[in-house]
């Protein structure tokens, strides 16, 4: 195994945060007329072939990840289970994430996107019982503030209330619960990251292209097949989404996710800068300063984690002691 290179690790999580800033921009600059659904089905389906060539290098290898044998027949009934549901969820997500960032912008939509971490720790506190410290609540405070500013276009009134911003809110929310379903996959199976990648697409490609047979049938979606400038942009789109996963991957085997996860953190400031560029969006006073704080706040939130982590750590060894 090669040895751990924190400069490698960081440059690639910096790559990540490049990409994840322009994938809005993709999205929101494909061809007028293109509706969500059928967008999040193409880009899904490109994405998967990008998926195949690794998956088919593990395939060769008959004892890599999940291949290995071992697993009992409950396991892998509960694993196809799990593997199929969260297939559907990212289905469901990436259609949400396409339809979000058109319906409420580029710049309130990757704003809204840095709630996922809440609903991280809402499912990790009910389902696996890790309770918060009283400075990561603190800064799940402010973001809630600021999601809550964001969402009201800076008047703080109910009535003022953006729907498509908090539309938005549902990305982070379904990449929550798939995440923490999939946890267990990866905890308790052999199965590999790039594996969990491509069932995950085949899975979600497949919901998608039942849902866009039953809104639009079987002829509208080969006809939009030979639309060469949708296509264009949905391979564009599937390649940066699945070049982000890749690269993620491959950051966290070089620096602790904490810090990856730091790196990245202003991809909503990428957004905004090409949105202005290339899509000519006009930027609010409210998106600033909502973005301000949350940005804020989720440096906070990784410093008071990693600090509860450090004097969890030494706790535990002063107790052994």
């Amino acid at each position: 195994m090669a040895p751990l290179s924190p400069r490698l690790g960081i440059a690639l999580a910096f790559i990540c945060l490049v990409i994840l800033g322009v994938m809005p921009i993709i999205s929101n600059g494909r061809p007028p007329g293109s509706d969500a659904l059928t967008f999040a089905l193409y880009l899904s389906f490109w994405q998967l072939l990008f998926s195949i060539p690794l998956f088919a290098r593990e395939l060769r290898s008959n004892n890599k990840g999940i291949f290995r044998a071992g697993l009992s027949p409950a396991r892998k009934a509960r694993t196809l289970a799990i593997t199929v549901t969260t297939g559907a969820i990212f289905g469901l997500s990436t259609y949400v994430y396409v339809l979000a960032f058109e319906k409420a912008g580029a710049v309130s939509a990757a704003i809204a996107l840095q709630a996922y971490p809440l609903f991280a720790m809402l499912l990790e506190a009910i389902f696996f019982g890790r309770m918060k410290s009283m400075g990561e609540l603190f800064f799940t405070f402010l973001i809630i503030v600021a999601l809550y500013y964001l969402a009201t276009s800076g008047t703080w009134r109910i009535d003022g209330f953006s729907f498509w911003s908090v539309f938005a809110l549902g990305v982070p929310l379904l990449w929550s619960i798939a995440h923490v379903a999939l946890k267990e996959v990866l905890d308790t199976t052999p199965i590999t990251p790039n594996q969990v990648t491509f069932s995950r697409l085949l899975v979600s490609t497949a919901f998608l292209l039942l849902a866009q047979i039953a809104f639009d049938g079987a002829q509208g979606v080969f006809e939009r097949l030979g639309d060469g400038k949708l296509q264009a942009f949905a391979i564009l789109m599937g390649f940066a989404y699945y070049l982000e996963l890749i690269f993620w991957f491959h950051a966290i085997r070089h620096i602790d996710v904490s810090v990856a996860s730091s790196v990245t953190v202003p991809a909503p400031a990428v957004t905004m800068i090409f949105a202005i560029l290339f899509l000519g969006e006009t930027v609010y006073h409210y998106q600033l300063v909502a973005m301000g704080v949350i940005i804020a706040a989720m440096y906070g939130l990784l410093y008071a984690n990693a600090r509860k982590i450090r004097l969890q750590r030494l706790a535990a060894s002063q107790s052994r002691a």
